[in-house]
């Protein structure tokens, strides 16, 4: 108990006062993110296409904690709105400290089937929304030596049929940032992959079909998911100590273990698993 009671307030005393900006930030792991950010002292920089929510968020969290927080209305597909979000974060606080790339969408449906403009549409927003706004963060993030960190998914590690699209954005990702991050090995600058397993959250209801159109209700019974709070408490923890990747839940690291040792068993029972999922692309 002490254990954990000292290293809450190491985790407070570390992000006091630090500038730390959430893409994604108006449902599921980010809104989680600002507040677990925010109740350990840090400034938070709100980021989502959906203004009206991150400024519901910023209101509450001004009313619970003594913090300063920034909501932005941006596209991070958009090049010009990631530019545009991390100037008015330097014209508001003069710093950034923690850049947390977790906007994304996901996507279900049968590579065959697929339109290409929607696996085009996933690349934009998973992979090069997390390009562009390390791009123009990074100059101001080498000034603090703070930290970069990607949220993506197990699914950038060990694949799943019928999210071609989803599975491929989160593989980049993780080249990208394993990349940056031997680049910046002597910089003082921290890059950190977090993937955590199946998370309740909006994602799935917001997925992408064949055609572009929006999946609805999630086919998975999300009861056993994790939940974004456990997982952005996780993420945080990993800021705080560093950490280069960070494999979030169970289920995910019994994936990852089973995958690297038995890959066609690991195949075999990834493609039963989805085809028994409701309504299944199978």
């Amino acid at each position: 108990m002490k254990l954990i009671i000292n290293f809450y307030t190491f985790t407070s005393i570390y992000m006091e006062n630090k500038i730390s900006i959430i893409t994604g930030a108006s449902s599921g792991i980010g809104k989680a993110l600002a507040y677990e950010l925010a109740q350990r002292g840090s400034n938070v920089v709100l980021v989502a296409r959906r203004k009206e929510l991150i400024d519901k968020i910023s209101e509450d969290i001004n009313s619970k904690y003594q913090v300063k927080v920034l909501a932005i209305k941006a596209d991070i597909s958009i090049e010009e709105d990631c530019k545009m979000f991390i100037e008015k974060t330097m014209n508001k606080f003069g710093k950034i400290d923690i850049l947390i790339n977790n906007a994304g969408i996901s996507q279900r449906a049968m590579f065959a089937d697929l339109h290409l403009d929607v696996i085009k549409k996933v690349m934009d927003v998973n992979y090069w929304g997390t390009v562009y706004s390390t791009k123009y963060a990074l100059p101001y993030i080498l000034k603090t030596k703070g930290s970069i960190v990607a949220v993506t998914s197990i699914s950038g590690m060990q694949p799943l049929p019928a999210r071609t699209g989803y599975c491929a954005s989160k593989y980049a990702v993780h080249g990208f940032m394993d990349s940056l991050r031997i680049e910046h090995l002597k910089t003082g600058v921290h890059v950190m992959i977090a993937a955590p397993a199946y998370v309740s959250s909006e994602i799935r209801e917001h997925a992408l079909l064949s055609d572009g159109s929006e999946q609805g209700d999630s086919p998975r019974n999300e009861k056993g998911m994790l939940s974004a709070e456990i997982v952005a408490k996780r993420i945080v923890k990993g800021i705080t100590k560093k950490r280069r990747t960070m494999l979030i839940g169970n289920r995910g690291i019994i994936a990852i273990g089973l995958a690297r040792f038995t890959p066609k068993f690991m195949d075999r029972l990834t493609y039963y698993t989805i085809k028994k999922e409701e309504n299944s692309p199978y």
